[in-house]
């Protein structure tokens, strides 16, 4: 009989249980296979360059990143769109992808629906199951281009912090959920906590920016004053839509504001039925160097249009 071909999750399985093991016994066991066919995972995984470093990239040299806005994956929804993004990261192949951020929904966990009867039948391992089917969605594709490994940065929004709230709040569930559960580390993702900050050739990028006084999300439909107010070139999430801005210096130093929140098919019930025509898509920035960048929209329609 043919045997099943190997899923991405399972050479990605394979390469870190062999880098923490060392041996193809000890991680055969670990992924439960025996050392003959963990062997043959990882033959696979050699073949589509996933045991190679990253590629290095000298300072300076111009890169590309392309960003992932909000996905909020969660059950019930249609998550197809994430396997046209992965093929479509797969064929342009940027540098670095960037995920602003609640890339998982976290619903069963949600604050606003708690004692209410939306949060009926609402359930933890459902919320994770839909982000672990969403991210194997996404990374498929990536994972088995061969020789491709794009830098990986999963930013964590505050749909993900719901979890650590949760456990926050719940001293006795401190040990049985957590962030880890997402198993975006798994997928080679370097995780940024919540409302961290972290600069990529330049640019800042962060779930969202706060006012340092009142820890509150700078919001306003004026980019302008709020790229101003950051004081350089930053990329965030959590916004529903697309809005960029541009602040040129007496130097020639150009700063970028770009906020980009929505990319999903559903609606979100809350905002009603007049404010589900936003903009929905990639972003991919080539060029990304000191800050500024050349800028180019990947709009979800072109995605279904191109992959679907």
């Amino acid at each position: 009989m043919p045997t099943k071909p190997l899923t991405a999750g399972q050479l990605v399985e394979a390469v870190n249980a062999y880098k923490e093991c060392g041996s193809y016994a000890a991680a055969g066991r670990m992924v439960g296979v025996s050392p003959d066919a963990f062997r043959n995972r990882l033959r696979h995984a050699e073949a589509k360059g996933l045991m190679k470093p990253a590629p290095v990239i000298e300072p300076g040299e111009p890169i590309s990143h392309c960003v992932i806005p909000d996905v909020q994956a969660k059950p019930g929804v249609p998550l197809d769109h994430l396997t046209w993004a992965g093929k479509y990261i797969a064929e342009k192949r940027p540098d670095v992808i960037v995920c602003l951020g609640d890339f998982a929904d976290m619903e069963s966990l949600s604050s606003y629906d708690k004692g209410k009867r939306s949060a009926e039948n609402k359930r933890y391992k459902a919320d994770l199951d839909a982000a672990h089917r969403g991210m194997e969605m996404l990374m498929t594709p990536i994972v088995l281009a061969k020789d491709y490994k794009p830098r990986l940065v999963m930013i964590l929004g505050n749909h993900e912090d719901r979890i650590t709230r949760y456990a926050d709040d719940n001293p006795v569930m401190h040990e049985s959920v957590s962030i880890r559960d997402l198993g975006y580390e798994a997928w080679g993702w370097e995780v940024v906590p919540f409302r961290e900050v972290i600069k990529i050739d330049g640019v800042a990028y962060s779930h969202y920016f706060y006012n340092q006084n009142t820890s509150k999300p700078y919001g306003g439909a004026n980019l302008d004053t709020r790229l101003k107010t950051i004081g350089m070139s930053f990329t965030m999430g959590h916004q529903q839509g697309l809005s960029v801005a541009i602040r040129e210096l007496a130097d020639g130093t150009r700063h970028r504001g770009l906020v980009a929140g929505s990319f999903y098919q559903h609606s979100e019930s809350y905002r009603g039925p007049q404010a589900c025509f936003e903009w929905r898509g990639l972003i991919f920035k080539h060029e990304v160097n000191g800050g500024d960048y050349d800028l180019m929209e990947v709009s979800l329609n072109y995605l279904k249009r191109r992959y679907a």
